[in-house]
């Protein structure tokens, strides 16, 4: 991906170079967050509220946070894949509906932070939280990507970000507010069945976000694409449970199969169309 030496997003608030220390998030120990890391590596909808829910409790202070050279390349990268979200996302709003888009501001922190949607940490990855229009990401989630998860490269990095700006596109259109309204309504099988359309229309969305950067910014390599459906296979629900020693039991997914999540973002690159990206209408997903 090309994105050395181009114009960086001005919505992005650092909290990196301050850090809550002490305790794990609401105090939980070791165990306990490697229990919740499966959950977290699926990416999307924010899932620190079950790190609150364990923990109960807990304190945590502040303290300085060293940021490393590649730290900063990183916040660079981030920085340039959101500009060029804000552009793409504005150019389809006004094309493709007739409206203004209000793009998010993303938060980069290091080791913790909070938000209204609950405490975020690197462990948990990156998710975006609708109550204050921002996305919350630790950039060591791109290493854990590439050494943990065999999702690797800077396009599958831009995926993670893309994806995440996703939900605020549905939040802009007012997709996200009622399915998830619906979801509280529901049943915890309905309830993830829902959950799984929404993330596959982000990572379709995300596929449209990929064609137009390609198309505006010529900013595409050969193998990013690649790249991307290979990181939307490993953090398919599918996928993530083999990995993790389980069976795979579909009325859990919460995000789609590796097979789903490919396919979806194919469709968004294929053909750049929001109506094509409808996974709520889909007869099949």
């Amino acid at each position: 991906m090309k994105w050395q030496g181009r114009r960086g997003s001005r919505n992005i608030e650092d909290r990196r170079r301050s850090a809550s220390g002490g305790k794990s998030i609401g105090g939980i120990g070791g165990i306990g967050i490697i229990a919740v890391l499966i959950i977290g590596y699926a990416l999307g909808i924010d899932v620190t509220p079950l790190l609150n829910q364990v923990a109960g409790g807990g304190s945590a202070t502040t303290q300085s946070t060293q940021i490393t050279a590649a730290d900063e390349q990183s916040a660079q990268f981030v920085s340039v894949t959101l500009a060029d979200t804000e552009e793409i996302w504005r150019d389809i709003f006004a094309r493709q509906l007739g409206e203004t888009y209000q793009p998010p501001i993303l938060v980069l922190y290091k080791g913790v932070t909070q938000s209204p949607c609950g405490g975020a940490s690197g462990a948990t990855g990156p998710f975006y939280c609708p109550s204050d229009n921002k996305v919350y990401l630790d950039t060591a989630f791109f290493t854990t990507m590439e050494q943990q998860l065999g999702a690797g490269g800077d396009f599958a990095s831009a995926y993670v970000v893309a994806h995440e700006v996703a939900h605020h596109v549905q939040n802009e259109l007012g997709i996200l507010g009622q399915a998830n309204q619906i979801r509280a309504q529901s049943s915890t099988e309905q309830s993830n069945a829902i959950s799984v359309r929404i993330e596959l229309q982000a990572d379709c969305y995300s596929g449209i976000w990929a064609r137009e950067a390609d198309i505006r910014f010529a900013s595409l390599e050969r193998g990013d694409i690649a790249e991307a459906l290979n990181a939307a296979k490993q953090i398919g629900d599918d996928t993530l449970a083999r990995n993790a020693g389980r069976v795979p039991q579909p009325h859990t997914f919460s995000h789609g199969t590796s097979k789903q999540r490919q396919s979806w973002f194919k469709t968004g690159y294929e053909t750049g169309d929001l109506a094509a990206c409808d996974t709520f209408s889909a007869a099949q997903l």
